[in-house]
């Protein structure tokens, strides 16, 4: 059975959160999704937005929670697999009053252990520095967590905010060394998607509010898909990225992916 993984960030409670639900909700019942890695996720006092996007739909929630400075927030994942182990990883950061964190998922998958890792990384458009600090604590965790063996290769998904020519992009994709080091983690959408990929784009007013240009930032990696082609991305598209009822889901859209098992 192919793996579908995907990926969204999905602003907080920004916005008119009740009705962005539902064209989550809506998205998401359009995609054979069997993990959705989710960025920007409150869960405070009862108030769990992963629960909620996943009601009714048989997913299991575990989450990775980090605080800001304004709201308790941090990553979550949807799993249609029995969740084994998960754990939290505070990463570097610069700005003690934004703390992020890489949360990894351990799953039971019909094809075998399953290691899923969501982050979240810095930002601000001028520090890629301190994404290529984050970047490299990140895979430096998986490497420690998951060590190289015949199972499933680990799968890393969420907002990046980088883009694919970015150094700290191109570390993980194996162009470029950081801290005298390499890896190669394959980019489901880069090898498998078809046309920019952009998921903050103007098109949508919730992002272009901010101003910035139309880029690609979140993203399904895979570390080092083994030959006999276990988590080769076989296909990869944009997703979460039309209006329900003239409402996006969010500022982001997400990316969905399929890797071979």
């Amino acid at each position: 059975m192919p793996l579908r993984i995907a990926t969204l960030n999905i602003w907080n409670r920004c916005g008119p959160w009740e009705a962005r639900l539902l064209a989550i909700r809506a998205a998401l019942a359009t995609e054979d999704i069997d993990v959705l890695g989710l960025q920007e996720v409150v869960s405070i006092d009862g108030f769990d937005q992963a629960a909620l996007i996943a009601e009714g739909l048989g997913y299991h929630v575990v989450h990775g929670r980090h605080s800001t400075a304004h709201h308790p927030m941090g990553n979550a994942l949807l799993s249609r697999f029995p969740v084994a182990a998960h754990q939290a990883f505070d990463l570097p950061t610069e700005d003690d009053t934004e703390r992020r964190s890489l949360l990894h998922a351990e799953l039971e998958a019909p094809f075998g252990k399953l290691s899923v890792f969501v982050t979240h990384l810095d930002w601000r458009l001028h520090e890629g520095h301190v994404r290529e600090i984050q970047v490299r604590f990140a895979t430096d965790t998986i490497a420690r967590v998951c060590p190289a063996t015949s199972g499933f290769p680990p799968v890393l998904v969420g907002d990046l905010n980088a883009e694919p020519d970015a150094d700290e992009i191109r570390f993980l994709r194996g162009l470029t060394s950081l801290g005298g080091r390499r890896v190669y983690y394959a980019d489901a959408f880069g090898l498998a998607g078809q046309g920019p990929g952009v998921t903050f784009a103007r098109r949508n007013p919730f992002a272009a509010v901010m101003r910035e240009p139309d880029r690609r930032i979140d993203y399904v990696f895979v570390r080092e898909p083994d030959h006999r082609g276990r988590g080769e991305p076989v296909a990869a598209h944009v997703a979460f990225d039309v209006p329900h009822e003239g409402v996006f889901p969010s500022d982001h859209f997400g990316v969905v992916a399929t890797l071979q098992t």
